[in-house]
């Protein structure tokens, strides 16, 4: 059927709308790297003092390193060709000037700070608590979903009731809970309270609905376990859920900032949100070194979304359609 001109006009509008948002969603992104690799020192022979980009008003939009290198390198090329050692020389040891100065920030957290460790730390405490959770949570909605007992409905609605209770009313109780353990000051007292999430709960169950029945009858007459079934025919159908599970619970551990710099004293167990909060209360200043810091912590995230953006979309999709 032939569209008409009037549904492209509003296609058009919907687009451009959606672009708008999506340009203004990324700026404070965009702004983040922009200024962690701005210049923050430069002076060339027509200069009479050294200026920085970093806090210059108006704000610079790029970084400023970029146009600037390769207007040396374009002046270095000409005075080799012209012979000229000495002005080639000048334009070479400028280029150099340029790319350690934009990219000293990042040298520098990474040398004079313990970056290295939190982001470690960040990194495998988020992959445990992402890995229990989809084995915990994928094992509980299928139970919900494929698996008749009394009180199954009314045990999903008590577990999904949770959901109401603002976590800033379980910091104390668990608080002391974690105290009384032992825990404090460990890596566990992050791990054991997300393993537990509730919302992982509903998003399997909402998915198992959609695996068919016939497939777990088939497995069963085939001799499998409860456990083989399970592992070798709903797990791979519930792919898409586990992507996008995954996903919601590596960003959410990722970015917990409250919990973590409660329950941990010591500078090397500092995951990376609470290691860049000290950070940024000692050097106030170092705008550049500041934004250095959360262009590390962003990136993990933009690798995880872009390798697993088809089952995130396709996820969101069908978990919202699923009875």
């Amino acid at each position: 059927m032939k569209k008409k001109p009037l549904d492209r006009l509003n296609k058009l509008i919907i687009f451009g709308l959606l672009t708008v948002f999506a340009v203004v969603s990324l700026l404070p992104l965009y702004w983040v790297f922009s200024t962690s690799l701005q210049l923050s020192s430069y002076q060339s022979q027509d200069m009479e003092r050294p200026v920085s980009y970093v806090d210059s008003n108006p704000p610079k939009m790029y970084p400023m390193g970029i146009p600037l290198y390769f207007k040396h390198w374009g002046e270095a090329r000409e005075a080799a060709k012209a012979g000229d050692a000495k002005e080639e020389e000048y334009h070479r040891d400028m280029m150099d000037h340029i790319v350690s100065n934009s990219f000293g920030s990042f040298k520098n957290l990474f040398k004079k700070h313990d970056v290295g460790k939190w982001f470690f730390n960040s990194i495998y405490i988020a992959v445990v608590v992402t890995i229990g959770i989809l084995l915990i949570d994928s094992m509980a909605g299928y139970v919900l979903a494929k698996k008749k007992f009394p009180g199954r409905n009314l045990i999903f609605w008590i577990i999904i009731s949770t959901m109401m209770i603002p976590g800033q009313v379980t910091l104390v109780p668990l608080f002391i809970m974690v105290g009384n353990l032992g825990l404090m000051d460990t890596h566990w007292a992050l791990i054991l309270p997300d393993l537990s999430m509730v919302f992982g709960v509903f998003l399997m169950r909402q998915f198992m609905y959609s695996i068919p029945d016939e497939l777990l009858e088939a497995a069963r007459m085939d001799g499998a376990s409860e456990w083989r079934t399970f592992w070798t025919v709903v797990l791979p159908l519930a792919r898409p859920g586990l992507a996008a599970l995954g996903i919601f619970t590596f960003m959410n551990v990722w970015n917990s900032f409250l919990w973590p710099i409660i329950v941990l004293n010591t500078s090397e167990l500092y995951t990376l949100p609470v290691g860049l909060k000290t950070l940024q209360d000692a050097n106030l200043a170092s705008f550049k070194l500041l934004m250095s810091g959360a262009a590390v912590a962003a990136i993990p995230m933009i690798i995880v979304f872009i390798l697993f953006q088809r089952y995130f979309v396709k996820g969101l999709t069908l978990g919202g359609v699923k009875e």
